[in-house]
């Protein structure tokens, strides 16, 4: 049974990380709305099941795009089977309860926010890609993979070594979710091509028509589609200023904060959990120049959501390293 929670463990992680991109990839191609209704697609559960003058007769305002409609139904068939995969896990978890060091209270855990991220999918349609809902969305896909990959860590973690938090990798850990936050914000609102030049923004070092107010409203009411945005262009430039800033200062806390552990640390799990931090941040300052040098490319964009992710677990696997006190 072991055997078969760490090959599910496995199996889920990198299932996660693949549903986590493809999201990025169905939002960035504006085919979030590209099935109008929720868990089907225009009333079906397989596109080429849809009729299209019966589905625009239904739904008048989203006229039927099947290549879009067929991005939005993959992302949900792969996210509907690492639901059940989680469901299993949970599973192989209460059965291998009376085991030594094998965790129970955190795939219950996982599972309730796999119900809640479902939650988060079915309204993303049905409140018309609502910001702070986009938003949670994907912090919640993020919030499952991390769970995941820190299951994995405690599946490997030698048994004689406990833990204590490691309060700079953690606080590191807090900023990064803070600025993915902040990406997501920027995303959700149409916000990314804001300021399309470098280093400054809009020619000038602190835009001054920027307006931070009315650019991080949470909540603006129901009934509202904020597809392609409803912000004007001051409240766009705000949000993606502020991402910018976000980017630097995260950045360089990474940054301060890996060495400090480089210096101090000299085993090996250290050097490499460091080095992956650094690779990460490397690629990930690369890939966002390059998405607004060249104007997002659909590519690059969906590149940027992917090493988030990856800059996510190389942080929780550095937390994961300086946490461990040998008995």
């Amino acid at each position: 049974m072991a055997a078969w929670y760490r090959r599910l463990l496995w199996f889920a992680t990198a299932l996660a990380l693949t549903v986590v991109v493809l999201g990025a990839y169905v939002r960035l191609n504006d085919a979030g709305l590209g099935c109008p209704d929720w868990p089907g697609c225009y009333g079906e559960l397989i596109p080429t099941s849809i009729v299209e003058t019966e589905a625009n007769e239904a739904f008048p305002e989203r006229p039927v795009e099947v290549s879009k409609a067929w991005y939005e139904m993959v992302h949900r068939y792969f996210a509907t089977t690492l639901g059940f995969a989680i469901i299993l896990i949970t599973w192989f978890a209460w059965r291998n309860r009376a085991a030594e060091g094998q965790p129970v209270k955190l795939p219950i855990i996982l599972l309730g926010v796999v119900i809640f991220q479902g939650l988060l999918g079915m309204w993303t349609v049905t409140l018309l890609l609502k910001p702070v809902i986009v938003m949670g969305h994907l912090l919640g896909g993020l919030t499952t993979l991390a769970m995941l990959f820190w299951l994995l860590l405690e599946d490997a973690r030698d048994k004689s070594a406990t833990r204590a938090i490691a309060w700079p990798a953690a606080i590191g850990l807090l900023v990064l979710v803070g600025q993915i936050a902040l990406g997501g914000w920027t995303s959700s609102n149409y916000a990314a091509l804001a300021c399309p030049d470098l280093p400054g923004c809009l020619g000038q070092w602190w835009p001054e028509q920027a307006d931070f107010a009315e650019g991080f409203v949470m909540w603006r009411g129901l009934g509202v589609n904020y597809e392609f945005g409803i912000l004007e262009a001051p409240a766009r430039v705000a949000i993606h200023f502020a991402h910018r800033l976000g980017a630097v200062c995260a950045s360089l806390l990474l940054l301060f904060i890996s060495i400090r552990y480089w210096l101090s640390d000299m085993s090996a799990g250290m050097r490499m959990a460091c080095l992956a931090v650094w690779a990460m941040l490397v690629m990930q300052v690369s890939i966002g120049l390059s998405a607004v040098w060249f104007g997002l490319p659909l590519n690059v964009a969906t590149a940027h959501n992917a090493v988030a992710a990856l800059l996510l677990l190389a942080t929780i696997n550095l937390n994961n390293v300086a946490s461990r006190i040998r008995a």
